[in-house]
């Protein structure tokens, strides 16, 4: 509001009469609000995207979007309503041209030589941003992609799987020499490993899962130049135990990944099926073209097969001869391998069933089973095999089903490369094998990769839609295609400066990095509006003085004119950049938990900031100019927007 009230300046005498003071400042309330207004719609809209996100991008990015909103239209009630009461306060005695502020003049003294220069070389001015912007676009294919910037949780989730049909006591024992050999580096503070399920319907984790817990010691206790990838190699090169498939990810986005997409690691491939023995052939493949692919790792395919199982089968014939029945056998084996609840004992509101089973040393082999005592009425007790089959059996260690199919997968990490082009070229590698695939079996990717296709896919569908919003607010605007169009034109420049930094930092394309260029998108329309506002109203002094016709505006006074137009308000200008950077550049520099979030959004926004100012200050009265002189060469005449700021 302060850079608005310019007409306060233009005054017959000083000091102003509390009436002409007043009238003043309702003129230029007046003058501000249509402005406030388009450019808190524009910035607005530009959230859309944001603000249609679903799942977790959703949940992480709508309250930036709907605090932004609401902060932009708090801030534009109290710049009509609030502002001039407060200037009609405290504005008083002698007033300061605009031209007598130190700090103005001396950015004009910089600002007017540079834009006589641009002027004087406009082609190679555009040319150079033209260069500038195809190769913006050549870093742009180059970038890698991934769903969202991993966040570092400060701890580790080791979730290394043994064979399915691993024993109780050597599953401990890998987990003691696990915890052990963890322990032993210098940075890890607690190790914390189980194996198997907890007591809980909600993990399902078969006892061959272990999941251990490494929490780490501050990093400025961390040995020099040390890591937390370089720790995560370390524990990897450790700890590879003949028949176990080491897995490395985090706790928390663990949890969210499991709940979410039914994977445990960053991109699973789902193969569903009506045979378990099909899909695990499948399986396998799919495991065997995957190795060796870049980027992957901890590659494992869930084993569909190789589960232990203890089959006792009754024969018929014999539990005849000893006049027994099949229950009688089964009662056998329930009491003594399972157990058999005898009564309920109560303690207050708790509730403790009482089992009775053999002891340990009679059912802890195939021998000792087979030895169990099964007692007849006429002939005593008679050993369990002499009435049953007791043997060891293949089968599957657990049964996944989904969309009502059984379902099988082939898990993998992503670490040194992008997910985007890590699972692009896992899939050229995959595509000959799928067409070949049998009929009722298809395959379907899973994991963070699902989660970045919904997102591009909505992203894609809406942006289109924004930038018509915008272009239609801009015509409502200036009320002229032309001008809307010459707005629009600085969006792609603007956009130069954000795909520079944003492949120099090192940042993958994300849904956080989209939300930065969303940000930026909105801001660097809102200033090259400001700045076309600015050159038409020179336009219309111009016409004022010298009049409408080609006869009387020469390209000298034609050029003198936007330079007036385009430095008179520089202060404004660089004021709405300054106010962003200096928000902006402290997140590059900040550290902990939360950063590698904050920093892919806020690098596209600084370096599309300065490269928007550059563009609107030098490049957008070339464009202006460009496009007045063809009006006075092919109608007579310019065409005059008679817009307000």
């Amino acid at each position: 509001m302060k850079d608005k009230i310019k007409n306060i300046f233009k005054k017959e005498h000083d000091p102003l009469s509390s009436e002409e003071k007043l009238q003043l400042i309702e003129k230029s309330s007046k003058l501000v609000g249509p402005g406030v207004f388009y450019s808190t719609l524009i910035v607005i809209a530009s959230f859309l995207p944001v603000f249609l996100l679903t799942g977790m991008e959703g949940k992480l990015f709508s309250p930036l979007a709907w605090t932004k909103s609401f902060i932009l239209i708090v801030d534009a009630f109290l710049a009509i309503t609030l502002t001039p009461v407060l200037i009609s306060f405290l504005l008083k005695g002698k007033l300061r041209p605009e031209n007598k502020n130190p700090i103005n003049k001396k950015l004009e003294s910089i600002y007017t030589p540079i834009l006589i220069f641009c002027l004087k070389w406009r082609k190679t001015v555009l040319g150079i941003n033209i260069i500038a912007l195809l190769i913006g676009v050549l870093m742009f294919t180059r970038l890698g992609t991934e769903f969202m910037p991993p966040l570092d949780e400060g701890s580790v989730l080791f979730m290394p799987v043994t064979l399915p049909d691993v024993s109780n006591s050597e599953v401990k024992r890998i987990l003691q020499v696990q915890d052990k050999l963890i322990k032993s580096i210098p940075e890890v503070a607690h190790v914390l490993g189980k194996a198997g399920r907890a007591n809980t319907a909600t993990d399902n984790s078969p006892i061959s899962m272990i999941e251990t817990i490494v929490l780490l010691k501050p990093q400025n206790e961390w040995r020099e130049d040390k890591t937390k990838a370089d720790i995560v190699n370390e524990i990897n090169n450790k700890l590879q135990i003949p028949g176990v498939t080491n897995g490395f990810t985090q706790p928390i986005i663990n949890r969210i990944n499991m709940l979410s997409t039914g994977i445990r690691t960053d991109v699973g491939i789902k193969i569903y099926g009506a045979s378990l023995d099909t899909i695990n052939v499948l399986s396998q493949k799919i495991k065997k073209a995957l190795e060796g692919t870049s980027g992957v790792k901890d590659l494992y395919a869930e084993p569909i097969t190789g589960g232990k199982y203890i089959d006792i089968e009754a024969k018929r014939e014999a539990i005849g001869r000893y006049g027994l029945t099949i229950d009688d056998i089964n009662n056998v084996v329930e009491a003594s391998i399972g157990g058999m609840k005898l009564t309920t004992t109560i303690e207050g509101r708790q509730r403790f069933s009482v089992n009775a089973r053999y002891a340990q040393e009679y059912r802890n082999s195939i021998e000792a089973l087979k030895k169990l005592q099964v007692q007849t009425m006429e002939f005593g007790p008679i050993p369990l095999e002499a009435v049953a089959d007791v043997k060891i059996s293949d089968g599957p260690p657990m049964i996944n089903s989904e969309n009502a199919m059984l379902r099988g997968s082939v898990l993998f990490n992503v670490r040194e490369r992008d997910l985007g082009s890590t699972v692009k070229e896992a899939q050229k590698k995959l595509n000959a094998m799928i067409t070949k695939m049998p009929k009722g079996y298809y395959v379907e990717w899973s994991g963070q990769w699902e989660n970045q296709i919904r997102a591009n896919k909505t992203l894609s569908m809406i942006l289109p839609i924004v930038v018509i919003i915008i272009f239609l607010i801009l015509y409502f605007t200036y009320h002229s295609m032309k001008e809307a169009l010459i707005t629009m034109i600085t969006v792609p420049f603007a956009l130069i400066g954000g795909i520079f930094m944003v492949y120099f930092y090192g940042i993958n394309l994300s849904v956080a990095v989209a939300v930065g260029f969303i940000a930026l998108f909105g801001m660097a329309i809102e200033t090259a509006m400001l700045m076309t506002i600015y050159l038409n109203e020179a336009m219309n002094k111009m016409v004022e003085k010298h009049g409408n016709s080609a006869a009387t505006i020469t390209e000298a006074i034609l050029k003198q004119y936007i330079i007036d137009g385009s430095a008179k308000r520089l202060r404004p200008k660089l004021m709405t950049v300054s106010v962003s950077l200096f928000g902006l550049i402290p997140i590059l520099w900040a550290t902990g938990t939360g950063a590698d979030v904050m920093l892919p959004i806020t690098v596209p926004l600084i370096g599309g900031t300065i490269t928007s100012t550059i563009y609107v200050l030098l490049v957008t009265p070339i464009v202006f100019e460009m496009v007045k002189l063809r009006e006075l060469k092919t109608k007579g005449k310019i065409e005059l927007i008679d817009v307000k700021e």
